[in-house]
């Protein structure tokens, strides 16, 4: 019985679709980005140096507080002292944390997040004027390459500027997986108020 149930289960996005979900809604596009694998780096008490060098040899940004930086393959924003959220192509890295094991061994702690997020992509034109709606993140005075923590519709978010300013503004929200709706919602009713 195992195997008959198992031939029939289909992975769902957080929202609950097989594919992921793409609002337009005037000039900004909302899409559901199921495309990316999640991991938090820590690195341990007096192995600092040794996660350095590990991530740096293996291409893993490092940014510092209040940055997000993408490299070849790997992308990652600050989370606290010695600690990030590494991003990761889903398609290559689906278990990341099993890939990024070996690179640190016993210096850093590595936690899977993949299923712990949604993430959503917006794009399109003044999202600083759709941000100051659900937010106390100032996107105009962050620009490009900026990410914190903050709350969303009583949700703890993150958003991270990828793109900031040159006509085409792109920004990604993180959000509790278990929030997925309501803050899909919230998006889309910020983005019909300020457009």
């Amino acid at each position: 019985m195992d195997n008959f149930a198992a031939h029939f289960m289909k992975p769902l996005s957080p929202l609950g679709h097989i594919t992921a979900q793409t609002e337009v809604i005037g000039p900004v596009t909302i899409t559901e980005n199921t495309g990316v694998a999640l991991a938090s780096l820590a690195s341990r008490m007096g192995q600092e140096k040794a996660v350095a060098k590990a991530a740096k040899a293996a291409g893993i940004p490092q940014p510092g507080p209040g940055i997000a930086t993408v490299a070849a393959v790997y992308g990652a924003f600050w989370l606290g002292p010695e600690q990030w959220m590494i991003e990761a192509p889903f398609a290559s890295h689906e278990d990341v944390v099993s890939i990024l094991k070996p690179l640190f061994g016993e210096t850093a702690s590595l936690t899977e997040q993949t299923d712990a997020w949604v993430r959503f992509d917006l794009e399109g034109a003044d999202l600083p004027k759709l941000f100051e709606r659900l937010c106390g993140f100032d996107l105009r005075a962050a620009g490009t390459g900026a990410a914190t923590r903050t709350m969303i519709e009583h949700l703890g978010c993150y958003v991270v500027l990828r793109q900031m300013g040159d006509g085409t503004d792109r920004v990604s929200v993180y959000g509790p997986r278990s929030s997925a709706h309501s803050l899909h919602h919230a998006l889309i009713t910020a983005a019909k108020s300020a457009f």
